[in-house]
């Protein structure tokens, strides 16, 4: 039993040490973009996650000047909504004045629509790409088509989810 004790931690040693240089070598960092740089980039801005390889949950921000901000989630897009004054590279003030329009993909057919238009499934089987998210959906109808097959606790529209605020998202992010 001790032989197999000591494969397994010296295993898990060589492995951690893996994944620290290979993290090493991405070289990711929480210092803001420059706004140049912050707009084209690919990855989410909250939590640095590849926008492309989630389709089904991209969510996107409409600044008033017509640049859009893409995240890879509902909960990264309203994360960064309530305090954009954690990622300056982008350029907007802690009010949000520069915000003009929020949109989401309806996740059965990945339609984009405004994010006052979208039903939000709390609660689902179905894990985003950072864990538990909001699931969008274009009609209430649809949300409750996707609670039976996918579960969920709660139906929300877009008024009860900013009536939420802040506390939803992170709680979703526990």
């Amino acid at each position: 039993m001790n032989f197999w004790l000591i494969t397994f931690v010296l295993a898990a040693g060589l492995f951690g040490q893996a994944v620290a240089g290979a993290a090493a070598e991405t070289n990711v960092s929480n210092a803001p973009l420059p706004v140049a740089k912050a707009f084209q980039s690919k990855l989410d801005p909250v939590y640095l996650i590849d926008i492309d390889k989630h389709p089904k949950f991209e969510a996107a921000i409409e600044l008033k000047n017509g640049k859009r901000i893409r995240f890879a989630s509902v909960k990264s897009m309203m994360n960064f909504y309530y305090h954009p004054e954690k990622y300056p590279g982008y350029g907007v003030s802690p009010d949000g004045h520069q915000i003009d329009k929020l949109y989401v993909r309806d996740y059965l057919d990945g339609k984009e629509l405004p994010a006052k238009q979208a039903w939000y499934v709390f609660g689902s089987r179905l894990v985003g790409p950072h864990g538990d998210d909001l699931i969008p959906l274009a009609s209430k109808t649809r949300a409750e088509l996707f609670v039976k097959r996918f579960g969920g606790t709660r139906i929300l529209s877009y008024d009860e989810l900013r009536k939420k605020g802040y506390g939803l998202i992170k709680y979703l992010d526990m």
